[in-house]
């Protein structure tokens, strides 16, 4: 099974502090965009105690999924002939060399335990943990978990783009009878795109979206390589618009602007709340690629933390610096920056580089994000349907197969352009089992195994902290009773 990892560049071996740089890139992603608005719709109060929750829980499951990859790379280990398992067996096999092997084992053993069967050298992704620990219907459901995972991540991505490239060049304003623009009047997707075009904006929208497809979801039609310089650019990029909007929030608050006033606790917005903070801190598919190549690994657990409280930190002053300075926070963060003849606080973003800039941020960061997410996803199903590359016809493996990754993401995004939305059932569901019930499986299933075939006196250095299968339990009722929760909620807003 390919995941996202396994199609990018992990480069050579570098430092726990430039591992604390790129595990804090793999995080903080386009998601955070869509928090905002789920922090104005569930209340200030609500998402302060959900964030800081969902980050914990987030955390744990983050050291069950190191603890995992140490289990398989000791596994992996085990099972290549060593020396000492052979002379093991030679001990139950010839009683005549019974002192001559013990002896040797003796020697052996200091050796095993300088080397360490946990230490993690090799790149094992998600994926591959799986198929090394779950039985044939727990790697089917993983399958699937992660095919509904990737489908809403690449739904979510094709609905970004095509709508904030559409916010940007649709020109019309509806008018009052005076010529003035209708400040009350809200623009709705039935409007016009431009004045004097028979196009409105969600024709405007659909057509971006089908173009999206076609020139971003060709690459799906192939492989991607040698992603590396395109990462170090979205990353400057990301860096760079976030600080630009916390900077343009708190200058629009301290001159006085600010209009949000985001309620104390509102129920109705948790599921959109919960789905989003899911997306935002979601790494964990991605984590072996990252880990693998820091030289000292000693210290993993503790690099985690800090990354995770840096986070949370940041996502806490994005978040809350914007619902108190906008009236209305748009479901992509960066469309609240646009230039708005309506807004009392235009003068702050009234420099169009920099409307432009942060309206366009998502496009610039997705579109390099897409195209490699699609043939993860692509690999994914050719995973679950078929187990040998080989044996492929050239049109199921090439035409088929990513043609599957394309439609049904296209389909979504012309039934819906609402990104919290998307964000609210995908991240939800799928994006719960990823985070949360499958490091939970695995770590639980790893720990049987490796206490079934590891010798006892070779510990797991890389362990987790919450060592206690309670922690594992908690996590995965902690995971179904949120799903129940959500649904009940999705129920009750529909009724």
């Amino acid at each position: 099974m390919t995941s996202l990892e396994s199609i990018t560049d992990t480069g050579e071996m570098y430092s726990g502090g430039v591992g604390f740089i790129f595990i804090f890139n793999i995080i903080v992603g386009t998601g955070m965009l869509t928090m905002p608005a789920a922090f104005y719709a569930a209340g200030w109060l609500v998402s302060l105690l959900m964030v800081v929750l969902l980050a914990f829980t987030s955390y744990i499951t983050i050291t069950f999924m190191i603890e995992a990859m140490a289990s398989a790379n000791a596994m992996r280990r085990w099972n290549k002939e060593d020396p000492v398992k052979e002379l093991v067996g030679a001990i139950s096999l010839d009683g005549k060399t019974t002192t001559v092997t013990t002896t040797l084992i003796d020697e052996k053993l200091p050796h095993v335990r300088m080397s360490n069967y946990y230490d993690i050298t090799e790149n094992t992704d998600m994926g591959q943990m799986a198929y090394l620990f779950f039985n044939k219907p727990g790697i089917v459901l993983f399958n699937l978990c992660m095919i509904i995972y990737l489908y809403s991540e690449q739904a979510i991505y094709g609905v970004a783009i095509p709508k904030s490239v559409r916010n940007v060049i649709c020109t019309y304003k509806p008018f009052q009878g005076n010529g003035s623009i209708a400040c009350n009047q809200s623009i709705t997707d039935d409007d016009l795109c431009w004045e004097g075009l028979p196009v409105t904006r969600l024709n405007a929208y659909r057509i971006l979206l089908t173009a999206t497809f076609v020139c971003l979801g060709s690459f799906v039609f192939f492989d991607v390589q040698k992603t590396k310089y395109l990462q170090m650019g979205t990353t400057v990029l990301r860096w760079a618009a976030v600080i630009t909007m916390v900077v343009l929030a708190c200058v629009r608050l301290g001159r006085g602007g600010g209009e949000g006033t985001p309620k104390v606790a509102d129920v109705s917005g948790v599921p959109m709340l919960f789905g989003s903070l899911v997306f935002a801190f979601m790494c964990h598919h991605n984590l072996p690629a990252v880990t693998s190549p820091i030289r000292d690994k000693n210290k993993l657990h503790t690099l985690m933390f800090a990354d995770y409280v840096l986070i949370l930190g940041f996502y806490s002053l994005l978040c809350f610096t914007g619902i108190f300075a906008f009236g209305e926070v748009k479901d992509l963060y960066t469309l609240n920056f646009l230039h708005d003849d309506c807004s009392p606080g235009e003068a702050i973003t009234n420099i169009k580089a920099i409307q432009y800039f942060l309206a366009l941020f998502p496009v610039l960061t997705i579109s390099t994000t897409f195209p490699i997410t699609g043939i993860t996803l692509r690999n994914n199903l050719k995973s679950i349907f078929l187990h040998d590359n080989s044996r492929y016809p050239f049109f199921i493996d090439r035409i088929l197969f990513p043609l599957l990754t394309l439609i049904p993401p296209l389909v979504i995004g012309m039934i819906t352009s609402e990104v919290g939305v998307l964000v609210g059932y995908c991240g939800s569901y799928s994006g719960t089992g990823v985070q949360y019930i499958i490091p939970a499986c695995l770590v639980l299933v790893a720990r049987k195994h490796t206490a079934a075939t590891i010798p006892k006196d070779v510990t797991n250095k890389h362990a987790s902290p919450f060592k206690h299968n309670a922690w594992v339990i908690g996590t995965l009722v902690w995971a179904g009773l949120a799903m129940v929760l959500v649904t009940v909620n999705h129920i009750l807003k529909l009724m």
